[in-house]
């Protein structure tokens, strides 16, 4: 990060914290896809960036649980991206060190929002037999956690299949006022609550093709909006 950018963070608890006031960066330093020109207000978090911390926090994995067979479970859409980079991480790590670590990968989607807003209405797509997961070293992989509410109904399913040991890696973590669950044990960066875009993550199924990660502007809302 820049040095106007590291101002505007702080480390805590082994997370990286962007405050309130980061403004993220002019779309003009960057290059995006032009059809969201409009749409978006700025680049949040840029790629390489994202990258960097991703091999951070495969190396805490590593340093945890390596030597350990685990499963690694996906949670599509918007984490399909932030996994798959993570996994080639610990994959690289794990040839170039004296641990191994045997990974199977699974999926499980999860729907809970509705435009901008979270719905209390979750639903749980595929992933009908998780019975693999009994006895086995999960890695819960997400890109986003905000309310905890999602998370929380994910744990409790996941744990009816009485795993060994569960672990939540969330490449975001959002401050709300009403989070009401448990923090990931790996996270990436925790943001203000604002909506954010891109590197998989969606606004009704748009903006996932963005390599940064962006704050969208309202005309994208609107744009977009079912």
């Amino acid at each position: 990060m820049t040095e106007s950018c590291a101002t505007k963070t702080a480390q805590r608890d082994g997370r990286i914290v962007i405050e309130d006031d980061w403004p993220g960066y002019s779309l003009d330093l960057f290059t995006y896809p032009e059809h969201y020109c409009g749409d978006l207000e700025s680049v949040y978090i840029p790629h390489g960036v994202i990258m960097d911390r991703t091999e951070r926090l495969a190396r805490n994995i590593m340093d945890d649980i390596g030597d350990h067979d685990i499963v690694v479970l996906c949670v599509l859409k918007g984490g399909y991206k932030f996994c798959a980079d993570l996994v080639e991480f610990i994959k690289a790590l794990s040839r170039n060190s004296n641990k191994s670590l045997l990974m199977r990968v699974d999926f499980i989607r999860l729907k809970s929002y509705l435009n901008d807003h979270s719905t209390e209405d979750m639903h749980i797509l595929g992933g009908e037999d998780l019975s693999v997961l009994s006895g086995k070293n999960v890695l819960i992989v997400e890109a986003i956690v905000d309310t905890g509410k999602t998370m929380n109904a994910l744990l409790k399913y996941v744990e009816a299949f009485q795993p060994k040991m569960v672990r939540v890696a969330g490449l975001l973590v959002k401050r709300v006022a009403n989070g009401v669950g448990r923090l990931p044990d790996y996270v990436g960066f925790e943001i203000p609550n604002l909506f954010v875009v891109g590197y998989a993550l969606d606004y009704n199924e748009y903006f996932r093709d963005l390599n940064h990660i962006c704050v969208i502007s309202e005309q994208g809302k609107m744009k977009y909006k079912v």
